[in-house]
């Protein structure tokens, strides 16, 4: 469980294009932007916020969200690939992790890791 989570991403309006398309599944939409970032959450709920950088690119974090069951996690990586992810993972079980585990992977335009998991 967090709070919130913010990552550095190089280009705003790409990333907030992803994370527009790839959250919308799940419930999560765009609560906030500036010029400086965007915060994603349950509407005014915002928990992930984009910081734009413009320094060195650092390397990826992994983000895993909860989505409500396994067809959240099909529209949310196909939407995401639409948005300009990369495939790292299609939507299946993944039971070396739990027998419950049903995920999906995305690699978002900044090189991070991005999960959609139902368990």
């Amino acid at each position: 469980m967090y709070d919130h989570v913010g990552i550095r991403v190089g280009n705003l309006e790409t990333s907030v294009k992803f994370y527009t398309a790839a959250l919308a599944p799940l419930g999560y939409v765009l609560c906030s932007k500036d010029a400086s970032g965007a915060g994603f959450g349950p509407k005014g709920e915002p928990a992930l916020w984009l910081h734009l950088h413009k320094g060195p690119a650092a390397t990826g974090a992994h983000i895993a969200f909860r989505a409500p069951n396994h067809a959240a996690i099909g529209k949310f990586h196909s939407e995401g690939l639409k948005a300009g992810g990369r495939d790292n993972g299609a939507p299946g079980a993944r039971k070396d992790y739990s027998p419950s585990y049903f995920a999906a992977f995305l690699i978002d335009p900044d090189g991070n890791n991005v999960e959609a998991v139902h368990s």
